[in-house]
């Protein structure tokens, strides 16, 4: 018998080569078997060690490395998909857990995609603008702790690759050599010298078009002078939305705009007496949204259609009455008008507790971080216009509601008060209504409720 050592098998180390790393082989030593009536051969392995040696090919031998992929979050039951509006980090970053790589724009609010773990970005599976549904894979992440091994390995090719610039002497001479060849070329310039002298009157001819085209200038044109450019921007998901719901309204609801207008001065002198107390004592600031949101509150008792809707298929064939109220009020931010709600607005007996919610509401709409459920629901809608200097308007319904209050701009206007002439803090009120569901005399009656309460404010306290 005579022994073999086979220190490299051909099939192995040919998938060694498409593995990542090199693994160690182990040198085994088989025993080839020769007999009498033939020379010298190396023989089959056996079937055992060549199953295995298959196995052993099949075995993956790359580094235990592995990747997180960041997925579009679950945003709401009634959204499925957005648009990736921008990337918080680019690719190499180190981002801590739950720390936010990406934003998603969708119909109703900004959506913030947050890493799952710490780690190193390797890569972006999306672009920005694109449409992404919820589950879509975003982007891939290393796993690792710390970002100071990243940043070195990305300036280390850095350093030698400034260091090889003033030290390569090698491009020196040939920039020498090219110098002493400097004078044939020179020559083929004063050659070429004559072409230029020709083409000298190509700049006359472009005189020529400058000046038939200051000629074109002189001609008077139909619209005037002046700019006529235009640009074209693409509407963002919120846009969008705005719009199609807003049209939605007009197209389902039978709207109708009921108006009246209001004295505000014995509001103002209650805000101007407390104001500086409440500010001081709880950090609110007074304003007029608590008192026409529980002057409506109150104001539905005795009409409840305007806290009602219409639902069912076909436009709508039940009308649902609801014992709670949840005040959707109109906030403008950059992106578009957005209304988050203002949970059981009837359990709110006091006028500081209505203005701390909204205010709170407010400040996360401008801040951009209202979430899904601060925007769901809502059964009646209060528009405040005049904050903005609107005189007068007809808001539209925020549908599947009813009616909508809008209020404006506080003017001085002569009024007569007990057959005299004052002059008075006026403001226009507009209610729009669905006029399915409630009729004129209950919308006027819903109006002139709010305006009682609104001009003598100790009513909303025996209510």
């Amino acid at each position: 018998m005579a022994t073999l050592r086979l220190r490299r098998l051909p099939a192995l180390s040919s998938s060694l080569a498409l593995t990542r790393r090199t693994t160690p082989l182990h040198v085994r030593t088989y025993t080839a078997l020769r007999s009498s009536s033939t020379p010298r051969q190396r023989s089959l392995l056996p079937s055992k060690q060549t199953t295995a040696l298959a196995r052993f090919q099949q075995f993956s031998t790359s580094p235990t490395h592995y990747e997180t992929i960041v997925k579009v979050p679950q945003m709401a039951e009634s959204i499925s998909e957005g648009t990736l509006s921008s990337f918080s980090k680019q690719v190499g970053d180190y981002v801590e857990q739950d720390e936010e790589i990406a934003s998603i724009e969708t119909d109703k609010i900004d959506v913030s995609v947050n890493a799952p773990e710490a780690g190193t970005i390797k890569e972006f599976l999306v672009s920005e603008g694109d449409t992404v549904t919820v589950g879509q894979d975003l982007a891939k992440i290393e796993p690792g702790e710390g970002s100071g091994g990243a940043k070195e390995a990305k300036e280390e090719p850095k350093e030698p690759a400034s260091k090889d610039q003033p030290t390569s002497s090698d491009p020196e001479p040939k920039k020498e050599e090219k110098k002493d060849d400097s004078p044939p070329p020179a020559k083929k310039e004063e050659k070429a010298a004559p072409p230029k002298e020709e083409k000298k009157p190509a700049p006359a001819k472009e005189e020529k078009k400058a000046s038939s085209g200051e000629q074109k200038e002189g001609i008077e044109s139909p619209y005037g002078k002046g700019n006529r450019n235009e640009n074209r921007v693409k509407m963002n998901r919120m846009r969008l939305r705005i719009a199609e719901r807003l049209k939605q309204s007009q197209n389902t609801a039978a709207s109708l705009t009921t108006f009246n207008e209001v004295d505000m001065t014995a509001l103002m002198e209650l805000r101007k007496k407390f104001k500086d107390e409440i500010l001081k004592k709880t950090g609110v600031k007074l304003g007029f949204m608590g008192a026409f949101s529980k002057a409506a509150v109150l104001a539905m008792k005795d009409v409840p259609a305007a806290n009602a809707s219409i639902e069912g298929p076909g436009g709508g064939d039940t009308i649902v009455y609801r014992d709670y109220v949840d005040i959707s009020v109109a906030v403008a931010t950059p992106k578009g008008l957005v209304t988050p709600v203002l949970r059981n607005a009837e359990s709110l007996e006091s006028l500081v507790d209505i203005e701390n919610g909204i205010a709170e509401l407010g400040k996360k709409a401008r801040d951009g971080k209202l979430s899904i459920e601060d925007m769901a629901g809502g059964t009646f809608t209060i528009s405040n216009g005049g904050v903005f200097g609107s005189l007068y308007g007809t808001p539209i319904i925020n549908l599947p509601q009813t009616a909508v209050l809008g209020l404006h701009a506080i003017k001085e206007r002569p009024m007569a008060v007990n057959g005299k002439v004052e002059i008075r803090p006026m403001m226009y009120l507009a209610l729009t209504y669905d006029h399915r569901l409630l009729d004129g005399r209950e919308a006027v009656t819903f109006l002139v409720k709010i305006k009682e309460y609104i001009e003598d404010p100790a009513k909303m306290l025996l209510a």
